[in-house]
């Protein structure tokens, strides 16, 4: 059976363009919000040119629903839709990057507290090596991971960690508006 080639869509959200690849219907690649749809294709196509990854504007449309609902404030749910492709990875790393998919939105895990949730307990450091190498940041939540002393830690998607934090504050400042929602006097 033939592999189905990879393909890519760049759209706009309220926060920039975000950009994602597939294959097979499985997500492989995403680029958190960039200032210029250039900017998220180039980062998105960093391994292969667009001539190679060819563009599909409605691409994976409900998966583009969602990720746009998520950077207009609502709770989305991405640990287990949508499918991914985490097939070249160890399975060290697929297991971290599942367990990641894991941390509910508006919360955070330590760098240690994911290993553990791996199975890997002793193993914190190179759990900081998988999430700096996350092809799907927003699907597989790397940036609800921070350091035990309640550091942000790295962040290598757009943004560095001025956009882990802006992300962190979207989904606390989310999880306070519904936690308040009809109560009053």
């Amino acid at each position: 059976m033939a592999t189905d080639i990879m393909r890519h869509t760049v759209f706009k959200t309220p926060w920039g363009y975000f950009g994602l690849a597939c294959r097979d219907g499985l997500v492989c690649r995403t680029v958190l919000p960039a200032p210029s749809r250039d900017a998220a294709r180039e980062a998105l196509l960093t391994e292969a040119g667009p001539d190679e990854v060819p563009f599909e504007r409605g691409l994976l449309s409900i998966l583009q629903d969602r990720i746009n609902a998520y950077f207009e404030g609502e709770k989305v749910d991405f640990s287990t839709d949508p499918a991914v492709d985490l097939s070249h990875f160890s399975p060290f790393s697929r297991a971290i990057l599942m367990a990641c998919r894991q941390i509910d939105m508006g919360q955070k895990q330590t760098y240690t507290q994911l290993a553990e949730a791996a199975g890997r307990p002793h193993a914190a450091r190179a759990v900081g090596n998988v999430m700096a190498h996350n092809p799907i940041p927003l699907i597989v939540p790397c940036h609800r991971v921070v350091r035990t002393d309640g550091g942000l830690g790295g962040f290598s998607a757009i943004g560095g960690t001025a956009m882990k934090e802006r992300m962190l504050i979207h989904e606390r400042s989310r999880e306070r508006t519904f936690s308040f929602a009809g109560v009053g006097g």
